[in-house]
């Protein structure tokens, strides 16, 4: 049982330190956005644009006011003509009344629907805002994803370096102790040795570094040793941009367009119902001076010309503001092909260099092991191999440097043009 009760206990952390141990480049991007502290205004936004909805919504409710007033005046409309049998009473000249209002909207010109409609499309434009600002993210966790991925074939490559030297090492040693060598050329190696360590520790200390970096985006914990996924790029990019600020310039587009509705729904007419109850003195009869109940109920139409004056500078403005998105739209567009034109520049550019690189390899492998026997024949000494080893490490640095500036090259292309 206290077995059982150990292994439940444990097996959550041991999960978790399983999630950490490797990593995408996808992953990584996902949980950026996921952690990223302006994901938090997606759902500010929707409740803010939910609440104005429902506020416009409530325009078509039945509005209802009380008003009251007590007043004195200096005269009154007096009956003095003389009929027989019949006598009216003057009115008071303090007079009260209280009326209750209520108003029921029945059309309004489409004012409420377009505000309802614009609120929605001003809603995704701030939503796509906040898309642009996401995907710069990308290119920051781009650059710390890569820069792991390069030092890592650092590494590999000191560790090949390593090798080589260890093993002059060992055939130095031999000839040492047989007397054909001096204990020289032994110790330059055993320093050279030394210096590859050293670089290697840099190396690690900087890889853990960029993976620090890479947690505080992320939201999680990496492992030092934590292995990252070379990403698998498509051999063939094409050019269709897919952008989020396409997506943003679309829904300003839309916004404009919806302002212009508006211009026409505001200078349409209105219509309501209405009901007027109250109580005072004197009523609706103004020939009783006493205190009564009254009503009164109706249609009222209401249409105002004065917005005729500025509706047409007015859509002037919105066409202004829309023609100004297109061409920001058009700028956008002109950069971002540009930058995709360099880049694929860049991408034939490095595939010729890493075809040469693979050449200049081979011809260094050979170079070296040739090194390796003349060494080992007491033909030259320790200082000449570690110049062909130190030839060899250079053009695969070279190689290594080429393949990631591809790679790089390749997501900067995908990145730009918004895959």
């Amino acid at each position: 049982m206290k077995q059982t009760f150990f292994i439940l206990l444990i097996l959550p952390l041991a999960i978790a330190a399983q999630n950490i141990t490797s990593l995408s480049l996808q992953k990584a991007y996902d949980l950026a956005e996921q952690h990223y502290p302006m994901i938090k205004q997606r759902d500010l936004l929707k409740q803010t644009s939910g609440l104005s909805i429902e506020n416009l919504s409530r325009g078509f409710l039945p509005q209802v006011s009380i008003s009251g007033q007590a007043t004195y005046q200096s005269d009154v409309t007096q009956f003095n003509i003389p009929i027989t049998g019949v006598t009216v009473a003057p009115l008071s000249k303090d007079q009260y009344r209280m009326v209750a209002d209520v108003n029921q909207l029945l059309y309004d010109g489409g004012i409420t629907r377009e505000q309802k409609n614009l609120q929605q499309l001003n809603e995704d434009a701030e939503q796509q805002k906040l898309e642009v600002e996401l995907y710069k993210v990308k290119e920051r966790i781009n650059q710390l994803y890569l820069g792991v991925l390069f030092t890592d074939e650092q590494l590999k490559q000191v560790a090949l370096v390593k090798d080589d030297i260890n093993t002059g090492i060992k055939k130095t040693e031999a000839m040492v102790n047989n007397g054909v060598a001096f204990r020289s050329n032994l110790n330059m190696l055993k320093a050279e040795l030394l210096k590859t360590e050293q670089h290697a520790i840099e190396l690690k200390a900087s890889r853990k570094g960029l993976l620090d970096v890479m947690s505080l985006f992320i939201g999680e914990s990496l492992d030092e040793n934590c292995v990252l996924e070379k990403p698998q790029v498509p051999g063939l990019l094409n050019n269709d941009i897919q952008r989020p600020e396409l997506k943003l310039f679309s829904a300003q587009e839309k916004f404009m367009a919806g302002q212009e509705k508006l211009i026409d729904a505001r200078n349409k007419p209105r219509a309501s119902v209405f009901v007027q109850g109250g109580y005072g003195r004197p009523g609706l009869n103004l020939l009783d001076n006493s205190f009564n109940l009254f009503y009164i109920g109706g249609l009222r139409f209401n249409w105002s010309f004065g917005g005729l004056y500025t509706q047409k500078r007015e859509k002037q403005l919105a066409a202004l503001n829309q023609k100004g998105v297109e061409i920001q739209k058009e700028t956008f567009l002109l950069n971002t092909n540009t930058a995709l034109k360099q880049q694929q520049a860049e991408l034939d550019k490095l595939n010729q260099l890493i075809s040469k690189d693979a050449e200049i390899i081979d011809l260094r492998i050979k170079v070296k092991e040739a090194a390796k026997a003349q060494l080992e024949n007491g033909v030259i000494t320790a200082s000449d191999y570690l110049r062909e080893v130190n030839a060899e490490d250079q053009s695969r640095q070279s190689l290594i440097t080429h393949q990631l500036q591809l790679l790089q090259a390749q997501i900067n292309y995908q990145t730009i043009s918004g895959k």
